[in-house]
């Protein structure tokens, strides 16, 4: 086992990543993040609050489920004795553990329940972490992995920090007590600059040193392809994607419906699941699209690589992101997107390296594929290649790794120096 790196006034560093559900298919950037924080030298655990859908077919996904504890995999009694054993042993900690969960859940018995179980989480995850020696705990997503780390703190574990993807976060600021949680982490990451400036607005000025932007990277195996130039005979698109109302498909096939109306002829691949799948094969069917479209399933990093390498261009709709790693991989291979100006996406793509088109329009949604089909393969890779040079610069997954241990461990040093400092007065009273 690895030793603990230290920062640079000497403090020892454990660390421990806590999310909903991993490995997942749409979770490949916190293993980028983990694997890239370990190839500086740092160990770190594994923690996913459920554990992983079988649906994963990526080898480093499934090298990942056999180093990741699921915390509802331990079952109900061993999270309940973990419950009683931390109240006898840590009455006041559990009070306020207690009084952590009962602030954060709300209104209603049912977010009460719900809550009730994070405290058995917590109360089982906090003496894991105490088993490993974790001092800091960091989670992904402002939901219920930061409610949790949050009771886990409040219960005499270890400081913790959170990363916020959004759009959840942005849609329900007040639901999930971000003001509250961001007040007792550490730090908080934002992917993106927008993602930074909707925090701010939830929490007071002297709280935004706290959040630091700190953008998700790529995997290795999109940044070190060659660019190449799209197949000439390719009339190919590809969308990447949850099958979720948020993500706009419907949409998408509605504009499909009009291209092909038009006489254009072109190919989408759908690569995702969700809970709208069965309502978008019934539009293709319906709209007789069965053709022009197809709806590929789960594939892996690689297979995904290949599709947009034979692609014309990407496509994204969507109605509410954060910042879509699936656009940092398409314009790291050199491929055109086309999505919407929502929230981060003006961050990384703008018209120089594709389309950036209104939300919800189907109008412009076939226009930007009308364009792509008709412009030239080597101007497809002009685009292409300016995104690719954003990507490079924006979202190494090493560099951003290095930027969020930077924050990990100023945060380790200051709260060192400030209990230095409490002693010392102590000392000299």
């Amino acid at each position: 086992m690895m030793a603990a790196l230290t920062t640079d006034s000497g403090v020892s560093v454990r660390l421990a990543y806590l999310s909903n559900i991993y490995p997942a298919v749409s979770h490949s950037f916190i293993r980028r993040e983990i694997e890239s924080l370990e190839r500086a030298g740092h160990q770190v655990s594994r923690f996913s609050l459920r554990p992983y859908h079988s649906e994963i077919t990526d080898s480093a996904d499934i090298r990942e489920a056999t180093r990741t504890e699921s915390v509802l995999a331990q079952g109900w009694l061993r999270l309940v004795l973990a419950g009683v054993r931390a109240l006898l042993l840590h009455p006041v900690r559990s009070c306020a553990a207690i009084a952590t969960a009962y602030e954060l859940s709300g209104k209603g018995l049912a977010q009460k329940a719900r809550y009730t179980v994070y405290l058995l989480e917590a109360a089982w995850l906090v003496g894991r972490l105490r088993q490993l020696q974790v001092t800091h705990l960091h989670a992904h997503f402002g939901t219920n992995p930061a409610a949790i780390a949050t009771i886990v703190r409040a219960w005499g574990g270890p400081p913790f920090s959170f990363t916020v993807h959004g759009p959840d976060e942005f849609d329900a600021p007040i639901e999930l007590k971000l003001r509250s949680k961001i007040e007792r982490a550490s730090f908080v990451a934002a992917i993106s600059s927008y993602c930074q400036s909707q925090l701010m607005r939830w929490v007071p000025e002297q709280q935004w040193h706290k959040i630091k932007l700190v953008r998700c990277g790529v995997d290795s195996m999109f940044l070190n392809a060659a660019p190449t130039v799209p197949p000439r005979t390719s009339v190919n698109f590809v969308a990447v994607a949850r099958l979720s109302q948020q993500k706009g498909l419907p949409l998408l096939i509605d504009a499909c419906a009009k291209l092909r109306d038009a006489g254009e002829r072109f190919h989408l691949t759908i690569v995702g699941y969700g809970d709208l799948q069965r309502e978008i094969e019934m539009k293709i069917r319906a709209q007789q699209l069965q053709d022009c479209v197809t709806l590929a399933g789960i594939k892996s990093s690689r297979e995904i690589c290949e599709l947009l390498l034979a692609a014309r261009a990407f496509i994204l709709p969507s109605f509410a992101e954060g910042l879509p790693v699936v656009l940092m991989e398409a314009l790291a291979l050199a491929r055109p997107v086309i999505t919407t100006c929502i929230a981060g996406i003006p961050e990384l793509v703008d018209d120089r390296c594709g389309w950036l088109i209104p939300a919800a329009s189907v109008p412009d949604l076939v226009q930007a594929m009308t364009s792509a089909l008709q412009t030239s393969p080597e101007d497809l890779l002009s685009k292409g290649l300016v995104g690719r040079e954003r990507v490079l610069r924006l979202h190494d997954a090493d560099r951003n790794a290095s930027a969020l241990y930077d924050a990990i461990a100023q945060s380790v040093s200051e709260r060192m120096g400030t209990a230095g400092e409490a002693k010392m007065q102590g000392d000299a009273r």
